[in-house]
């Protein structure tokens, strides 16, 4: 496919870097000769110094050409305009947006992006995204990654195998034999920053991070399994009062027994937030200020978001926050490099709007069957949903005769409205909506097994 990416900032460069790597044609375009520069020091792409929304850089980018045009400038209003021009000028078939304000995105405006006024045909909210993956959270703080797949029927779970875990040491065969009616398959293993596709004579260690993918119905039961018994987030402080935190804040406000306190250091702001929200308790203060964590309640709080727009804040008020008592800490961060300071810091999760915003584009850029895909490990790894249609290869196989390569593992399959827990007897059938756990370098294998037709490429 050729693909054009207006936006070379962190979301921008993370969706060319990976689209890159499948052997994509993509061309970067950006206004900032530092951003351009930074693209041409370290990936294969081309790329064009200029305003996007300019009919002339699209011109010079081969937009007449292209499949897909993908708009993540810093301002909603430019990723309209390009949107605009590539549909009226160059006819490009796909447009995605990233609209990031909630005043374009309320739905008594839905009919403002369609065809006939401003032709977007997907919209990527990263505030949207972050907020619902927060609140699954703090509903399962024993879980630092929750996907919900194939109409929420299948869940990937992301969990730390911490010392209280009693099922280390145990071949994840006999893990599964030890509870046959538990629906569970471990598909991927971070051993020190190393990303393993498992196999049946693996075993967990302390300090691993794990992925899974289980029956949504026995989420809970899995984590207990693995140590993991942390309730429900009940009295939560939110730092930031930002298009995040405001929307965070609000989708709490619609739940029982929620008790939130929100800090913000900007005066205006947190008044805008006080009259906006009804059920939330608004602090003007520095977060920094232990005083103001302590007016808040942290020591009693069972989770503290660090949602600011400054990355360093968030992760020094999260140490903080935990020294001081708060349960759960969770942290807005951008920046991967930081990613290995986690577990020094004690920092229960990391929130990145990045790997949200680039999960949401993937959804609509996989090629074949792909009804799902999400990317984890700083776009090391995805976890897909796949639906198997006549013209896949792998109809009437068992899984142990299909050539599926090391680097992917398949994790459960939605069957007549049963999920199915795969194995070497299991046989591919019509309509099975498939879950797969693999690295990224394997995911076109993916695309050909569930292809839409048998010409497909």
């Amino acid at each position: 496919m050729k693909i054009l990416i207006c936006g070379a900032g962190q979301v921008g460069y993370g969706i060319a870097e990976q689209l890159s790597a499948q052997k994509n044609d993509i061309t970067v375009i950006d206004s900032s000769s530092d951003l351009i520069e930074n693209v041409n020091k370290s990936l294969d792409v081309l790329t064009i110094q200029g305003n996007g929304s300019y009919p002339h850089v699209l011109d010079a980018a081969g937009a007449s050409e292209a499949d897909i045009i993908i708009a993540v400038t810093q301002a909603d209003e430019v990723n309209m305009v390009i949107c605009q021009v590539a549909h009226t000028l160059f006819s490009i078939p796909t447009k995605i947006a990233r609209i990031r304000s909630n005043y374009f995105l309320n739905t008594e405006y839905d009919n403002l992006f369609t065809r006939d006024n401003i032709p977007i045909d997907v919209i990527i909210s990263p505030e949207k995204e972050v907020g619902d993956s927060i609140l699954k959270n703090l509903t399962l703080p024993g879980a630092f990654e929750i996907i919900e797949l194939a109409d929420k029927r299948i869940s990937l779970l992301g969990v730390n195998i911490e010392d209280n875990c009693s099922v280390v040491d145990i071949s994840l065969s006999e893990l599964t034999n030890t509870y046959p009616d538990i629906n569970c398959t471990v598909v991927g293993i971070n051993r020190n920053n190393e990303i393993i596709i498992p196999h049946h004579d693996d075993k967990l260690n302390h300090g691993d991070k794990i992925y899974l993918v289980c029956d949504s119905e026995h989420v809970e039961q899995v984590l207990s399994i693995l140590g993991h018994t942390e309730s429900e987030a009940h009295n939560i402080i939110i730092a930031g009062a930002g298009n995040v935190g405001s929307y965070l804040s609000n989708l709490l406000e619609s739940k029982p027994n929620i008790n939130i306190k929100l800090i913000e250091l900007n005066k205006e702001i947190a008044e805008k937030a006080a009259t906006t929200l009804s059920k939330t308790i608004v602090l003007n203060g520095n977060i920094l200020d232990k005083n103001i964590l302590e007016q808040a309640g942290v020591g009693r709080a069972d989770a503290y978001v660090a949602l600011t727009n400054n990355e360093n804040i968030n992760l020094i008020s999260s140490v903080i926050a935990k020294e001081m008592g708060a349960k759960q800490t969770l942290s807005l961060l951008m920046d991967n490099n930081y990613n290995d300071l986690q577990s020094r810091l004690g920092i229960d999760t990391f929130v990145n709007p990045r790997d949200d915003t680039i999960s949401s584009i993937l959804r609509y850029l996989r090629k074949g069957r792909i009804r799902d895909a999400h990317s984890l490990y700083n776009g090391l790894v995805e976890v897909v949903e796949a639906e198997v249609i006549d013209a896949s290869p792998l109809i009437g196989k068992y899984l142990k005769e299909a050539e599926i390569p090391d680097g992917l593992r398949i994790g459960a399959i939605l069957r007549a409205g049963e999920v199915v827990r795969p194995d070497g007897n299991t046989k591919i059938e019509l309509n099975d909506r498939v879950v797969i756990f693999s690295l990224t370098e394997t995911i076109h294998v993916i695309e050909q097994l569930f292809r839409a037709s048998h010409d497909y490429y």
